[in-house]
């Protein structure tokens, strides 16, 4: 079995606090990546993400603040691929260091490899946003199209 997980380091301006807001408020959270949250984000509960052309559900597992969030969603049709995905964040100077990490992805499984890719594609440009929005309070997906959409 061959397989891969998402592992993706950003450095943000924002404070620790700020960053982990952008995740664990929906309001926040709509300011980055999906167009709508419906439900909470606190831990144990299950929450629809909301963008023009798909809804997808994300539970979240972990939360501490400031520190680390974590999430399982649906990555292939019917839930056959569910991934965890993890933030964690750290102080850096007056900023923050964030590591996200998505997976595992079983490349000997059928749809898993695009699945990854299509991962690797989203994360870049959500991440690419996040950052615009919190150091910059630019939100690039009315720039880009799409920009950051989930899982299809």
């Amino acid at each position: 079995m061959t397989s891969r997980t998402v592992r993706m380091e950003r450095l943000l301006d924002a404070s620790p606090a700020r960053v982990y807001r952008a995740w664990s408020d929906p309001d926040a959270l709509t300011s980055w990546f999906p167009s709508e949250v419906e439900g909470s984000l606190a831990p144990g509960g299950r929450t629809s993400l909301v963008w023009p052309e798909q809804t997808i559900w994300w539970e979240v597992t972990q939360a501490e603040p400031d520190r680390h969030f974590r999430f399982r969603w649906p990555w292939l049709a019917g839930d056959s691929l569910r991934t965890e995905v993890t933030v964690s964040l750290s102080p850096r100077g007056f900023g923050s260091r964030l590591l996200l990490t998505d997976g595992p992805f079983d490349m000997d499984q059928p749809g898993q490899l695009d699945a990854w890719a299509e991962c690797v594609e989203g994360w870049s440009e959500a991440l690419a946003n996040l950052r615009a929005t919190l150091d910059f309070s630019v939100d690039l997906r009315h720039v880009r199209g799409r920009m950051g959409a989930g899982p299809r």
